[in-house]
């Protein structure tokens, strides 16, 4: 009920963590619950909390001037999870992809394939289809050991409950950790020469654009170096005419992947019958969302 709702709220010791001053805006959901609707969900979550806080700091009016501390609430199958925005705008965003291209693939999913392509800091990591870079800039955070966000900042870091020394040690202690001695290199092709000086760009702001290559070169062009990886996500194509020219694609990256020396590929593709237009079939597959499309990661090794 509403009152569970606002009791329960309420015993929560928010007073460890939003000031006088704090802002504390709230939002969230509910899904197969008694309490369906958000609006009123948002309301007595507010309330509770502004009586808790009145009767913490003895005044009856919050002017919310200083730091956001976001409020959020999950509520699913009448459980209520209510908890606190540490970060701000989504942890996928590293801080160095200011700009790019019209699809390009989220930083914690590359990161993810990444890490399943077991890439170390002597890796050499191809991306034929670069885009905006994200595939080969997360290879290189994770070969040289950067830490992901080094170069962002967190809402927490605002709030007055913690110590802005703790920030500051972190960062130096992440800065630290960097691995400048891995012999890690990157290289990337894309057919777009905006796409080429776009990764360019991005690779700059993450601070390893001495760790890549990038070339404007056609699929058929590449060549997989000995020892490498290629991890990529090609065009997928969402109408029949771009369908027809993704799987063409998908033909010629067959004639030109695990050939010269390469040692693996991983590929991520929606298209059911990939394998058949590639010419190989993968030792592995595993399901993943690229965004809200449906798509498979096709992994190739020796």
């Amino acid at each position: 009920s509403f009152e569970d709702l606002f009791q329960s709220v309420k015993a929560i010791e928010f007073e460890q963590f939003i000031g006088e001053k704090n802002a504390f805006p709230v939002k969230g959901y509910s899904l197969n619950s008694d309490l369906h609707s958000v609006p009123d969900c948002q309301s007595i979550i507010k309330k509770a909390v502004v009586e808790r806080l009145k009767s913490k700091y003895g005044v009856s009016w919050f002017d919310e001037s200083a730091a956001v501390i976001q409020i959020q609430f999950s509520i699913l199958k009448n459980k209520v999870n209510v908890y606190l925005d540490t970060s701000g705008i989504g942890l996928h965003k590293r801080g160095y992809r200011r700009n790019s291209n019209d699809a390009p693939i989220k930083e914690t999913l590359a990161a993810g394939i990444i890490d399943l392509a077991r890439v170390r800091s002597d890796s050499i990591v191809c991306d034929p289809f670069c885009g905006s870079g994200t595939i080969l800039i997360e290879s290189a955070l994770k070969a040289l050991k950067i830490a992901p966000g080094i170069n962002r900042r967190f809402a927490a870091e605002k709030w007055e409950c913690f110590n802005e020394q703790i920030w500051r040690d972190e960062r130096t202690r992440a800065i630290d950790l960097v691995d400048r001695e891995a012999k890690f290199e990157g290289i990337g092709f894309d057919i777009d020469d905006a796409a080429v000086a776009l990764t360019l760009d991005n690779a700059k702001k993450a601070g390893i654009k001495s760790r890549i290559k990038i070339e404007q070169a056609d699929i058929t062009k590449f060549r997989q170096p000995q020892g490498s990886i290629v991890i990529c996500n090609p065009p997928y194509g969402e109408r029949m005419l771009e369908l027809r020219e993704a799987e063409e694609i998908y033909r010629k990256m067959g004639k030109v992947l695990m050939t010269g020396g390469g040692n693996s590929s991983y590929i991520i593709s929606p298209h059911e019958e990939f394998q058949s237009f590639f010419g190989k079939n993968a030792k592995k597959r595993r399901k993943l969302y690229n965004g809200m499309i449906k798509c498979q990661l096709y992994m190739y090794f020796k």
